[in-house]
């Protein structure tokens, strides 16, 4: 049973079950933008109508992609779901669609504009629907931090390493300098062919991972055998990013400081308190959670990897997921021999991925039918060429 349409819609209520640990708001906290505890009422019964004509009219000439977080109205239009990478590779497949809607954030849509033809024009639906975390590396404080590096004397031996969840500026930095993409599923594969240009993980050498540090850090002491000490965050509102030049000659791991607003608001108290409420319950985390969630919890993996999980799982099993709500309630839906419960005690959703809402699809689409492209997303050419050679680099790693 797909996803997509199994789910309800947001005028129904939640499982009882899958808000075990409350409906609390928090204002306060790691994520850097307001968790409202609930979204906007389903749209109208004439509005979901518009955008079924709109799409039929549409017809072959556009291939819409809804993202995992979308909210169930979205992904209801969505030909395709999936992570970001996936769906980007899935708009390249697809050469013969004129207009490419991506349901998603805006580095999403930068990487499917760097995939697809020249001919196929990429469509945001909200051109606010950015992403926090990728907000958190600017490529003026991207190239700084390299030039602390090459002051420090230790940019030579440092091999930048990019996970997709950033802009097409950072993914073309590191093209430049020799580095590679990393998904959440191969981030361990992406370290250790990084490693591997200067001297093995048991060297001297250095990874610059940008732009999420929990995952960073989760990978390379999890799964490297690295230690907590040979990481250190470079914090660039800082000068030399916080950090002294013999502290840079001894970490091995370089992580920029940012993090995903909506798993870095996970702590290892959801996973104490959800184990008291559920007894025997399997604590599934998604690797950017911070390091404390990520050790407390039973199993971790990507988006992908979460949901092939819940798909094996025996009738009867009890789960605590650590992720995005949306995700999280539909797989709810879509096991309902299952109890699924979310990890964490607030309601919060991914607020930059909900501004893709469906009077914006419906207004993007209405506006193709009518010869207009809005809101497209184009990569300047020489950023595109050099994100292309790092997302190859990801391409051409081993088991990719």
């Amino acid at each position: 049973m797909s996803l997509a349409t199994s789910a309800p819609s947001f005028a129904e209520p939640a499982p009882s079950a899958l808000l075990l640990l409350g409906r609390g708001v928090d204002l306060a906290s790691e994520r850097g933008v307001e968790c409202v505890g609930g979204l906007p009422a389903a749209s109208d019964p004439d509005l979901v109508e518009r955008a079924r004509v709109a799409r039929a009219a549409l017809g072959d000439r556009a291939f819409v992609l809804g993202h995992h977080y979308q909210r169930d109205e979205v992904i209801a239009f969505a030909d395709v779901t999936g992570d970001s990478f996936k769906l980007a590779r899935e708009a390249a497949a697809r050469p013969e669609a004129e207009f490419v809607i991506f349901c998603g954030v805006h580095f999403m849509a930068e990487s499917a504009d760097i995939l697809t033809s020249d001919t196929q024009q990429v469509v945001l639906p909200d051109l606010a629907a950015g992403c926090s975390m990728a907000d958190m590396a600017a490529i003026d404080q991207v190239e700084d931090a390299w030039d602390v590096l090459v002051d420090a004397g230790v940019a030579e031996q440092t091999v930048p390493v990019t996970y997709m969840n950033s802009t097409a500026a950072i993914k073309a930095f590191t093209g430049r300098h020799g580095g590679t993409i990393c998904t959440s599923s191969n981030a361990h594969v992406a370290l250790r062919w990084a490693f591997d240009q200067v001297g093995g993980v048991e060297g001297t050498g250095k990874v610059l991972f940008m732009p999420d540090q929990h995952l960073g850090r989760n990978t390379a002491v999890l799964e490297l055998g690295l230690s907590l000490d040979d990481c250190v965050v470079f914090d660039p509102r800082k000068p030399g990013g916080g950090l002294t030049k013999a502290e840079l000659e001894a970490a091995r791991m370089i992580l920029w400081r940012g993090h995903c607003s909506v798993h870095g608001r996970f702590s290892a108290r959801n996973v104490s308190d959800i184990r008291a409420a559920a007894p025997g319950v399997t604590v599934l985390v998604h690797p950017e959670c911070k390091h404390e969630v990520v050790t407390a919890a039973d199993m971790v993996g990507s988006t992908e990897y979460i949901i092939k999980a819940l798909d094996a799982a025996p009738a009867g099993s009890t789960w605590a997921i650590g992720t995005e709500l949306n995700l999280v309630r539909r797989l709810a839906a879509a096991h309902p021999d299952k109890q699924i419960h979310y990890l964490d005690s607030t309601v919060c959703f991914c607020s930059t991925m909900n501004r893709i809402d469906l009077p914006h699809l419906v207004w993007a689409m209405e506006q193709l039918l009518a010869g207009q492209t809005v809101n497209r997303i184009v990569v300047d050419e020489d950023d595109a060429h050099w994100a292309r050679v790092a997302l190859d680099q990801m391409l051409a790693l081993p088991g990719y």
